[in-house]
């Protein structure tokens, strides 16, 4: 595998390499995220906070015709999500709703004061045809604690 940050090349493009993208996520409530708090089993929640959005330049390098998905990886875990294109953001900086997925993401530390650090996980990125799981599916290997 070869490694490169967003926008470097059109590595993506070339099918005999596997490229794993380096950036940042970053993670915050976006309207349709808080508009589906209060049902996060509906249709609507899961295409509101299961998207990574990326700068214009990241998402044309990265984003394939075929493949609209992308697999992002971080030291505590990794998801699938549907990829975006978002003008507003700058290059190497990934957005990602909070939600489940952006949960898988981030450490359990929280530095004293009861919330994840949602800004500035390190992760990786790649272009993928799989698909993006659904929240069962997503944490369907977490164990259960039994009282």
């Amino acid at each position: 595998m070869t490694a490169h940050y967003l926008a470097s090349d059109n590595l993506f493009k070339r099918k005999d390499v596997v490229v794993i993208t380096k950036a940042i996520m970053i993670s915050g409530r976006t309207l349709a995220q808080g508009a589906g708090c209060e049902s996060k089993m509906t249709q609507e929640y899961f295409q509101a906070v299961s998207i990574c959005s990326f700068s214009e330049a990241d998402y044309k390098s990265l984003v394939q015709a075929e493949e609209k998905n992308v697999l992002i990886r971080s030291r505590f875990g990794q998801a699938v999500l549907s990829a975006r294109m978002d003008s507003g953001l700058p290059e190497g900086i990934i957005f990602i709703p909070m939600g489940p997925w952006a949960n898988v993401l981030v450490g359990p530390d929280t530095g004293g004061c009861g919330m994840p650090q949602y800004k500035g996980v390190e992760v990786e990125v790649e272009a993928t045809a799989s698909k993006v799981l659904d929240i069962r599916a997503l944490f369907s290997d977490i164990g259960r604690i039994e009282a």
